[in-house]
This record gives C-alpha cells, sequence and structure tokens, in this order.
C-alpha cells in the first residue's frame, strides 16, 4: 500500500511540476509608490486583518510575485475574511498595472462583492466595475470597451464574465467564488 500511494504521490509531483512549467504567469512586484497607496489602504480599511487573513494575504502576494500560475483555494466560514484577502488580493494586481476579475454565481452575490470591493478599494486608486446578464445594453458596451482599454482595473460579475466578447487588456488574476457552482472547465 505504501508503495502504491508512494507511486501515485510521485506521479502526481510530476504532473504538477510539469503544468507549472508550460504555465508563465505575470511577476506582480509592487514599486514604492505603490507600496504607499497600498499602506493607505491597508490604514483605510475599516478593521485589522486577523492572523490568519494576513497569513493567507501573505502567501497570496508571494504566489503572485513568482512566474508560477497561481491556483489556490482558500476557504473558511462565513465572514471569515474570505472577500477582503480576494479584495486585496486583486488590488495588489492593480497596483502593479494588471486587471483582476471575481465571479461569483448570482447577480445578487456579484452586486454584494462589488460593493464590498468598492467599500474597501474605494479611494479611487482603481477603476472596480459590475458585469451581469441584467447590466444594460449600453453599459454593457461600455464596460466591454473599457475593460479591452484596460481603463477597467477590477471587473466584478456573474457567467456573464466569461462570454467570448469579454476580452481583458491585461488580466493577471481571476477569483472565483463558490467555484463548485461554475463547473471545472
Amino acid at each position: 500500500v505504501f508503495e502504491e500511494f508512494f507511486l501515485l504521490q510521485a506521479g502526481l509531483h510530476l504532473l504538477r511540476r510539469a503544468d507549472r512549467s508550460r504555465t508563465q504567469a505575470h511577476i506582480l512586484r509592487i514599486n514604492a509608490e505603490q507600496k504607499k497607496l497600498w499602506r493607505q489602504t491597508m490604514e483605510a480599511l475599516p478593521f485589522r486583518l486577523t492572523g490568519a487573513q494576513q497569513s493567507v494575504l501573505k502567501e497570496v502576494i508571494s504566489d503572485l510575485t513568482r512566474p508560477i500560475a497561481m491556483n489556490r483555494l482558500v476557504q473558511g466560514d462565513v465572514g471569515s475574511g474570505k472577500t477582503v484577502v480576494a479584495a486585496l488580493a486583486m488590488l495588489h494586481a492593480a497596483l502593479c498595472g494588471y486587471q483582476a476579475v471575481m465571479m461569483a454565481p448570482t447577480a445578487i452575490l456579484a452586486r454584494q462583492h462589488f460593493q464590498t470591493l468598492s467599500n474597501l478599494l474605494g479611494s479611487g486608486q482603481v477603476r472596480i466595475c459590475l458585469l451581469t446578464g441584467a447590466t444594460p445594453a449600453g453599459e454593457k458596451r461600455r464596460i466591454i470597451r473599457e475593460l479591452a482599454d484596460g481603463h477597467i482595473s477590477i471587473l466584478v460579475g456573474t457567467h456573464a464574465l466569461i462570454e467570448d466578447k469579454i476580452q481583458f487588456q491585461a488580466l493577471a488574476l481571476a477569483v472565483t467564488d463558490e467555484q463548485h457552482r461554475f463547473g471545472v472547465r
């Protein structure tokens, strides 16, 4: 049994290593000016991050500074701070000049995330927009155009985000809330 598990683990390790070597990612490091904006946002938060939130955020940002694509599951109870960790990771990407997206399974949850991100990051440093199936056609066209032009730093939405006409200028981070509701593809 040990030998079978050892071979399985070794095989999975080799597959992971081969996948990582093929999947390059943007290296997201912030400079001194961006660090100043980062600190301002952290100080403006209406609460202090818990030790667990700080630890997970540190791991996520460490992953974002590497040339290997991050694939991370952040789990916790309702109210444990998963959204603030995601928001700060998306801010990190935006401060580095890239775009981030957060996809939620329902329009209600997408609107809640949009409101939360706007409250947490709404100091004007980054442009945050909401796109759902209910977004009026004219506004949707404007969002799609501004997203492709790079004028939108963070986009929040539903499955409407994975339509073919949605093109990012420089997408570096995708956050999926309740990923199990979307399937694996």
